[in-house]
């Protein structure tokens, strides 16, 4: 079995998917270097991230049960979905949302 080769920026990229924790340690990991693949990966991580806990917060105020699983149905879709495309060296945008996460965080370099 070929072992892929690593690419730059792969290590910052799954980090910043751990948690929202993570996306920030990214963001100054990524300062110097940086890396166009960790870019795309840490502004996807950072916008799920936020999403997430914004619409958490939303829920908390306005509860419903059925929101909140769905809430968390597709933040653990896009979630895998990224995170998965950061293992395998893709610089591939989580559907839906991916393409504003990239448009919106420009302040991530």
């Amino acid at each position: 079995m070929e072992k892929s080769p690593d690419i730059p920026g792969k290590t910052t990229a799954i980090i910043a998917y751990l948690t929202i924790i993570g996306a920030i340690i990214a963001l100054s990991m990524n300062n110097e270097p940086q890396y166009r693949f960790a870019r795309i990966h840490t502004r996807q991580a950072f916008g799920l991230h936020l999403m997430f806990h914004g619409f958490a917060l939303f829920s908390s105020v306005w509860f419903n049960q059925y929101a909140l699983y769905g809430l968390y149905l597709c933040y653990i879709v896009l979630w895998i979905y990224g995170f998965i495309g950061a293992l395998s060296n893709k610089e591939q945008i989580v559907p839906i949302v991916g393409p504003s996460f990239q448009k919106w965080f420009t302040f991530i370099k």
